[in-house]
C-alpha cells in the first residue's frame, strides 16, 4: 500500500450487548496522529460497520473494542474470516471485560487456530517507534499487558491487545486524564500497529 493513497478505517459493530461504540474519539485521534507523524492520508471520518456487511472489504483495517459481550453469528464469522483471508486486518482492544467473550468468538472465525502471544522482537513493536511489548495505559488487575495474534499462512491477520487499554490512551485528553506520556505511548503503539497492518 502507498502512504500517499487515501484510506478509511472503520470500527466493528457487533451484537451481544457489548459497547462496540466505546472510545468514540480514539480512532479519529490515532488517525490524526498517523497523518501528522507517519504522513499517511487516512480519512478522519470513521464509520461503524456491521460484522456481516460486505462493506467490511472496503477498509484495510478494522478496529474492535468494548467492555463486554461479543457475539458473531455463523454468517458474520464467515464474513470476517473471508475479510481477513483476503488481506484485511483486525485490531481488537479489550477495554476491560471483553476477554472471556472475544476468545470464544475468535474460535468461530478460525476454529483450528490459537491466539499466540507476540514476542517483544515481533516487527509490530519496531515500526517507526520502538517498544519492548505493549505499553500499560490503565491498571486493572495487576496483570501485564499482552499482545496476541492470529497468524494465517505466515501473515498476522489479527492483533489482540489485552490488559493495556491502548485505545483509551488515544481518546481526547479530558476523557481519562491520562498523562501526556501515557497518551504518546498509546498513540505511538497504535501507529506501529497501523503501519504494520498497512505494509506487511
Amino acid at each position: 500500500m502507498s502512504w500517499s493513497q487515501s484510506y478509511q478505517l472503520a470500527v466493528l459493530k457487533y451484537s451481544g450487548g457489548g459497547d462496540y461504540y466505546a472510545n468514540p474519539t480514539a480512532l479519529p485521534n490515532l488517525i490524526d496522529f498517523c497523518n501528522t507523524n507517519l504522513r499517511t492520508n487516512i480519512s478522519k471520518e470513521v464509520p461503524y460497520v456491521e460484522v456481516g456487511s460486505p462493506d467490511l472489504f472496503i477498509y484495510p483495517m478494522i478496529h474492535l473494542t468494548g467492555h463486554g459481550n461479543v457475539v458473531f453469528s455463523p454468517g458474520e464469522a464467515e464474513n470476517l474470516r473471508n475479510y481477513l483471508l483476503s488481506g484485511g486486518f483486525l485490531h481488537i482492544d479489550d477495554n476491560y471485560g471483553m476477554d472471556e467473550f472475544i476468545r470464544v468468538e475468535l474460535k468461530k472465525i478460525f476454529p483450528s487456530k490459537e491466539l499466540i502471544e507476540l514476542p517483544f522482537d515481533h516487527p509490530v513493536f519496531h515500526q517507526k517507534y520502538d517498544f519492548n511489548g505493549l505499553p500499560k495505559i490503565h491498571e486493572h488487575d495487576g496483570k501485564r499487558p499482552q499482545a496476541f495474534g492470529i497468524i494465517h499462512d505466515g501473515r498476522l491477520v489479527c492483533i489482540y491487545t489485552y490488559e493495556t487499554d491502548l485505545s483509551d490512551g488515544w481518546e481526547n485528553p479530558d476523557v481519562h486524564n491520562d498523562s501526556e506520556g501515557k497518551r504518546q505511548d498509546a498513540l505511538k503503539m497504535g501507529a506501529n500497529i497501523l503501519m504494520y497492518a498497512f505494509t506487511q
